[in-house]
């Protein structure tokens, strides 16, 4: 099918959330193939990334997927987490991106048709309730395939269309056995080692860290 150009999208990609529903569904994202499938699907003015980042480690393994995304295609947006001891002395991680995804959402309402949230926190039914005022046509994707459910009710309901990304895999998810030749604009050809590696296997957060979202 021809995609519509007067169909203009924008995709807005919690990308912690995200992870953590594929990880459940037990799939990894090809990030190449989820641009394209939208892109056949009408006028993909934007495709946001958001996650944060742990700044004070020597090495973070989201930065090679960050910088793979940065030029192939999507408008990546990060911050710094904030470390702090809750109540009970344990050591937690705070990164939560819902503003910054929330101001760029708004921002780009009166330029787009049709919105494609990946993200299943509940926090967001507001936001996109505020876009359907503008005449936006919302699509959340994220899972009820799961136990719990990775999205919130409100959320779903809230929805103009709600996609399972179970249905997506065919058509997003890499395939396991599938050894990743990711090629790179030629700017950045000296990083060889990550030309080896499967970007979206890399966790947007460190499984020893406690997030507060």
């Amino acid at each position: 099918m021809t995609p519509s150009s007067s169909n203009k999208i924008a995709l807005f990609i919690d990308g912690a959330n995200l992870y953590a529903t594929a990880k459940t569904l037990g799939f990894d994202i090809d990030y190449k193939r989820l641009l394209l499938e939208f892109q056949s699907r009408g006028s993909l003015v934007r495709a946001f990334y958001y996650t944060a980042i742990i700044e004070d480690q020597e090495y973070s393994s989201i930065r090679p997927l960050i910088d793979w995304l940065d030029y192939n295609g999507y408008t990546v947006v990060t911050k710094a987490t904030k470390e702090f001891i809750d109540a009970s002395g344990r050591r937690k991680v705070k990164g939560n991106m819902d503003i910054e995804l929330a101001v760029d959402a708004m921002e780009l309402a009166e330029h787009i048709d049709q919105m494609v949230l990946f993200s299943g926190d509940g926090d967001f039914r507001s936001l996109v309730e505020a876009v359907q005022r503008r005449g936006v046509r919302v699509t959340v994707v994220s899972t009820i395939a799961s136990q719990p459910p990775m999205i919130a009710d409100e959320l779903r309901r809230q929805a103009d269309v709600f996609t399972d990304l179970v249905q997506l895999q065919s058509k997003i998810g890499r395939d396991p056995g599938e050894r990743t030749q990711v090629r790179e604009p030629r700017e950045r050809q000296h990083t060889p080692q990550f030309l080896q590696r499967s970007a979206s296997t890399i966790a947007p957060r460190g499984d020893d860290e406690d997030f507060d979202d």
